[in-house]
């Protein structure tokens, strides 16, 4: 049985979540070029990586829509990051519930519709 509505729903929510990566990054981007940044080996290396990370999340939603294994796989690795994130800005005084909130619920959210799109693609025929 295939899960196309679950799938597309999970590879709709890696595709904000990559794009949130690519604003992100914007931002970083201009925040060099108006001099914020002390470190300008450090701010081009997490520049980099957000893209990376932004290309990675967008790959992985076509993926997910395509049925791919390897897709949900890394998805799956991707929002299990996130929530981790997440849960650790709970450290840090005070609370940024924003962040918190804006970065683990939509992980959460991910989390579940992979997880059900994998088992509704893996069920198997009564006999």
């Amino acid at each position: 049985m295939r899960s196309p509505g679950l799938a597309l729903a999970a590879a709709a929510v890696l595709s904000i979540e990559g794009a949130a990566l690519l604003v992100f990054a914007l931002i970083e981007v201009f925040g060099l070029g108006a001099g914020d940044a002390s470190s300008l080996p450090t701010a081009l290396a997490l520049i980099v990586l957000t893209l990376i990370g932004a290309v990675a999340l967008v790959a992985v939603a076509i993926g997910t829509r395509s049925g791919r294994s390897w897709a949900r796989s890394g998805g799956v690795v991707f929002q299990v990051l996130a929530i981790a994130i997440a849960l650790a800005s709970l450290t840090i005084q005070p609370i940024a519930w924003a962040f918190t909130f804006g970065v683990g619920l939509p992980a959460l959210l991910g989390f579940v519709l992979l997880i059900a799109s994998t088992r509704a693609e893996n069920e198997r025929p009564a006999e």
